[in-house]
């Protein structure tokens, strides 16, 4: 009995760092995949930077304020916040409602091709609209 005993406790032991040894695997090439300092497709950025770029200055001058200043310049909340002398909370509404407004247009910008995740989009000039 001791010895099956002691078989099934070095199974189990044996199965946990096997176990753990696979997670760590699946890990690591989960964040090599995620790797930010990976190659960047150039006719993607361009292709984002530019129907952003058309659509923010057409939103809400405070919108597209706090757009630029999170999401394009990469600033802190904090700091966004200071700078535009708001508490961090309302930054974070504002921020958030602004995403969604760049959302909506988007979608009409872009039409379809935003939603469905196209890249080879034909975006018309909002002037066009």
């Amino acid at each position: 009995m001791e010895a099956w005993f002691y078989r099934i406790l070095r199974n189990a032991v044996i199965d946990h760092y096997r176990r753990r040894d696979a997670h760590a695997r699946h890990l690591e090439r989960f964040t090599r995949d995620l790797d930010p300092e990976g190659p960047i497709d150039s006719g993607l950025e361009d292709a984002v930077c530019r129907c952003v770029g058309e659509i923010i200055p057409n939103l809400r001058p405070e919108y597209a304020e706090v757009l630029k200043r999170v999401d394009l310049e990469e600033g802190s909340l904090s700091e966004v916040s200071q700078g535009l002398g708001l508490t961090a909370n309302n930054t974070t509404v504002r921020l958030h409602r602004a995403r969604a407004a760049l959302r909506k247009r988007l979608g009409e910008f872009c039409g379809a091709c935003s939603e469905h995740g196209c890249l080879s989009c034909l975006c018309r000039s909002p002037r066009e609209m």
